[in-house]
């Protein structure tokens, strides 16, 4: 177990010092002290450098960055059509802390204007065969979808199980979110047997004694199905996955990886404006994509940066193995297979 000082800013300016909790040892949160998250952050291109001449120019140099700032100062600095996917995971309109910084629940009109803001300040990056994905919860998801039918065509809505949420006595437990699927044109990449999910069959099929349509093997017998826009088999990242961070609304690599394979070839370039703890440039990375984040916490960038690194010596993502997808809890028979 470890400790760690971290610094707490009151409401009223004070600073207080404060331990953070333990950790067990099985615990493969990935955390940083205050010298790993300056070589880390080091590492990241600034706001400043980028605004005073560095701008990114339309070259293999603006590739493979985590740029640390605020996105609406950095839009306007990204080369034009240099974007094959554009995967958007943005403050959902809800009271969130995010490191320093905190996100207010707006207005409905206003996280449109919001919305509308970000979409239009990034459309100029994409190229005619993008494809756009945007995470959202299914409050913000009713404001999304029709915004983004004015800029893209929409293709389809995808919701996935989030496994977890609170509880309600009065309503429905929130275990579920949502991710509309756009292009730019009705020219645009789907590589749809780069994303089939492997499921068990319950009632194999034969025919002259030969499975139909499923595979059998020691483990159990396995039908590699096409994807549909519902996905059940996602485990939020939590203590004992390698890829888990303190961000509060942490992406996993699955899902991730689901988008990238679908919509972008190798080599393509993967845009993620409201970065995080950077997924979406791991998983790219570590699926043989280009990636450029922006990220305006200082904290998630040098997270990020470091989960960069340990991509280079893990390249695995869970729950995907073999070039398959497996279903949740199959990781066994993964297992055996590797």
């Amino acid at each position: 177990m470890r400790k760690r000082v971290v610094l707490i800013i009151g409401k009223r300016g004070a600073a207080d010092n404060v331990t953070e909790k333990q950790r067990a040892k099985r615990n493969k949160t990935i955390v940083l002290t205050p010298d790993e998250e300056k070589l880390y952050l080091s590492r990241c291109l600034r706001e400043d450098e980028i605004l005073s001449g560095s701008s990114l120019a339309e070259n293999q140099s603006s590739l493979d960055q985590i740029i640390c700032g605020d996105c609406f100062n950095i839009f306007s600095q990204l080369p034009s059509r240099f974007v094959d996917l554009l995967i958007v995971d943005p403050p959902y309109n809800l009271d969130k802390t995010f490191s320093t910084s905190k996100f207010r629940k707006m207005a409905a009109a206003d996280y449109e204007t919001f919305t509308r803001k970000w979409l239009e300040s990034l459309r100029h990056t994409l190229k005619e065969t993008a494809s756009i994905y945007v995470c959202c919860d299914w409050k913000s998801s009713l404001l999304i979808g029709p915004i983004l039918s004015d800029f893209f065509i929409v293709q389809n809505r995808i919701t996935w199980q989030r496994e977890k949420g609170r509880g309600s006595l009065s309503n429905w437990k929130n275990a579920m979110e949502d991710i509309w699927f756009a292009t730019v044109s009705k020219d645009y990449i789907f590589n749809v047997g780069a994303v089939k999910q492997r499921r068990k069959v319950i009632a194999p099929y034969r025919v002259d004694g030969r499975p139909k349509d499923w595979q059998e093997t020691a483990e159990g017998n396995y039908r590699d199905t096409y994807p549909s826009n519902f996905w059940e088999d996602i485990s939020i990242p939590y203590w004992s996955m390698a890829e888990n961070t303190d961000h509060p609304t942490q992406k996993p690599e699955k899902l991730y990886a689901k988008l990238i394979l679908a919509s972008s070839d190798e080599d393509g370039i993967i845009l993620d404006p409201f970065c995080g703890a950077g997924t979406a440039c791991v998983v790219a990375k570590k699926l043989g994509r280009h990636y450029v984040g922006v990220e305006k916490e200082a904290q998630y960038c040098a997270l990020t940066a470091k989960r960069l690194e340990m991509a280079e010596e893990d390249s695995s993502i869970q729950g995907y193995a073999h070039n398959v997808f497996w279903e949740r809890n199959s990781l066994a028979a993964q297992k055996k297979k590797s």
